[in-house]
Parts: structure tokens; C-alpha cells; sequence
């Protein structure tokens, strides 16, 4: 990764960000709370930026419908998150099955 590459990622998610400050202050808060729990978690497809920028439009085509946050998401944020992802390799699943020697046996 060269420094264009630095330079233009980081104009790329200063432009993401203000796309979440431009949303409704319910809606950016469960962005923020929701993007917290994916760098947690580290879904191995985050660093494309597929995965939030989805969730970005999704949250933006939710306030053009007059929608609120949990209308679409539903009561069980965490759920909603956990759904997105349940096919997806995570960094904590690497870290288990380095541990257990074993690919493939993480969550077992």
C-alpha cells in the first residue's frame, strides 16, 4: 500500500463520515454503536468497506421513508448485526482456531 493508497483511503472515510453526521441523531448513534461492535468483533470483509457503506445506505433510504432507526432494524440492534455477518469469517474465529491448531473448530 502505497501513500496514494493511505491518502485516498482516508479521503474515503472522511466522506463516509460525514455521510453518518448528516443522518438524523437516532440513526447516527446506532451507526456509531453498530460500527463499534463490528470493529470488535472484526468481521475479515470490514477492511473493504462493503459492509458499513451498506449499512450507511440502508440507514439512508430509511430516513427518506420517514422511518425510524428501530423500524428498521428492529428491537435487537445486536441481532441485526450479528445476522449481517453470520456467514462471515471473523478475527476471533482466526485467533480460536490458531489456538486450538485446528482450522474450522472456532465457536465449537
Amino acid at each position: 500500500m502505497g501513500i496514494r493508497d493511505i491518502i485516498e483511503g482516508k479521503k474515503q472515510w472522511r466522506a463516509h463520515m460525514a455521510r453518518v453526521k448528516a443522518l438524523p441523531p437516532d440513526y447516527e448513534i446506532v451507526y456509531k454503536e453498530i460500527q463499534r461492535y463490528y470493529f470488535k468483533v472484526g468481521p475479515v470483509g470490514l477492511t473493504d468497506g462493503s459492509l458499513l457503506t451498506g449499512i450507511l445506505d440502508f440507514f439512508e433510504e430509511g430516513v427518506a421513508a420517514g422511518k425510524g432507526v428501530l423500524e428498521l432494524l428492529g428491537n435487537d440492534v445486536a441481532a441485526f448485526c450479528d445476522d449481517l455477518i453470520k456467514d462471515s469469517r471473523t478475527y476471533a474465529d482466526i485467533y480460536q482456531e490458531s489456538i486450538s491448531g485446528e482450522p474450522g473448530t472456532a465457536g465449537k
